[in-house]
């Protein structure tokens, strides 16, 4: 298992610390959030994988019985459903090692939280009022 104490500035360098069967599952939801977010950034957030489009959109993180998956509450409430098997949380959801990961799942998931941080950068990038120069709204 991981060394939890380590600072990881990469998305490889936290993978390349666990066992080969983690790592495995590791990289595949790695590529699984990549296809559905292309656009996204990956980064270390709160010493987890996170990807970054707008704001953070998802993470993700290894334990020793299950991988963590941190869509957000909307993630969450969106799929709460398909979700409702697997021990979760309010943002989060687990899903054990010795069980298949829904990879589809989360692919859906992550396309959600790409439109949902996409329509809230456009509605916050159209509510902010123009700067025109000489009038009262000029700083």
């Amino acid at each position: 298992m991981g060394n939890s104490n380590a600072e990881y500035t990469t998305i490889d360098e936290y993978i390349r610390q666990f066992e080969p069967e983690v790592r495995e599952k590791l990289e595949r939801l790695r590529a699984v959030i990549k296809e559905a977010a292309p656009d996204a950034v990956e980064k270390i957030s709160y010493q987890m994988p996170t990807f970054y489009l707008y704001g953070n959109l998802v993470h993700f993180a290894a334990f020793k019985t299950h991988i963590g998956f941190y869509p957000a509450p909307s993630g969450i409430e969106a799929f709460n459903e398909e979700i409702a098997k697997y021990k979760w949380a309010k943002g989060s959801v687990q899903f054990p090692m010795e069980q298949p990961i829904p990879y589809e799942l989360i692919e859906r998931i992550v396309r959600f939280r790409v439109a949902e941080n996409i329509r809230i950068h456009e509605e916050k990038k159209s509510s902010v009022p123009a700067v025109v120069p000489g009038t009262v709204n000029e700083s």
